[in-house]
């Protein structure tokens, strides 16, 4: 009698393993019909706002993600473009369209999503209106951010610029009117919060301002950041109609990715979706 109950029991567990495994292959099943994603972002806040928002729900869509940080703004379109990445996510749009045309890269911003805003920062003065006549101000380097910067600073009212002008493409040579004399020291927009030492102020992307341990309550003034200064998820156009593509843009768009921007990544700038 006890020999055959026990052989039942070992037939019981033998069963609920059975079914346990063909529970577990049928999930690997499915996981393995999606791609395994790699996706590209900026040390700081992009890289940030990945990891805590995006990579969780796209797995629980059965993905796996693998994310790639970079530090500087060249690469990540690179690598996107050659196939190394699925997609990436650093940039503004501003950028992005200049980057691609001057590069002539098949890419395609695919939905907007958050961004830090960019900030005036400082070690030597507390405030702005302790610009002394002369004082250095470093700024970006690359096209759309140096004008970016330029228009930070007539934000400011610390400058004007010519009538007519680009502001999406402004430099030095646009200033109308820079009554304290400043001296703009365009750099490598990784390297501003370094120069912190050697300037009086530094405008900085928000990604790297964060990176770097500043905060944004630190800055002594932050851009009123419009929608072409917003972060865009790029893809390569040829991906565009891809389920996973479809799902990464579900999943910027979702109030799930809103609550987490919202708990977790206060005063950054949003499209009008995450509001």
């Amino acid at each position: 009698m006890f020999k055959h109950s026990t052989r039942r029991h070992v037939l019981a567990v033998a069963a609920l393993a059975l079914a346990g495994l063909a529970g577990t292959s049928s999930v690997l099943a499915q996981d393995a019909s999606k791609p395994q994603l790699v996706i590209g972002g900026t040390a700081g806040s992009n890289i940030d706002q990945l990891q805590a928002g995006i990579v969780p729900l796209l797995k629980a869509k059965g993905y796996k993600v693998k994310l790639v940080e970079f530090n500087d703004y060249v690469q990540p379109n690179l690598a996107l473009a050659d196939g190394s990445l699925d997609a990436n996510f650093f940039q503004h749009e501003v950028y992005f369209n200049g980057f691609k045309t001057d590069r002539k890269l098949d890419l395609k911003a695919l939905v907007q999503g958050p961004i830090a805003p960019m900030g005036v920062y400082s070690k030597q003065r507390k405030s702005l209106a302790e610009l002394k006549e002369g004082d250095r101000v470093a700024l970006p380097n690359d096209a759309s951010n140096l004008a970016r910067g330029i228009l930070l600073l007539q934000q400011a009212g610390l400058v004007k610029l010519k009538e007519g002008v680009n502001p999406l493409r402004v430099s030095e040579l646009d200033l109308a009117e820079n009554p304290k004399k400043i001296k703009l020291v365009p750099l490598d927009a990784a390297h501003l919060p370094r120069s912190l030492d050697d300037v009086q102020f530094a405008i900085i992307n928000g990604n790297f301002a964060i990176s770097s341990g500043l905060k944004l309550t630190e800055s002594v003034l932050l851009e009123k950041t419009p929608d072409h200064y917003l972060n865009v998820v790029a893809i390569k156009t040829k991906d565009s109609q891809a389920k996973w593509a479809k799902d990464l843009e579900e999943a910027f768009r979702s109030a799930a990715f809103k609550q987490v921007v919202d708990a977790q990544f206060a005063g950054y700038a949003k499209p009008a979706f995450l509001q």
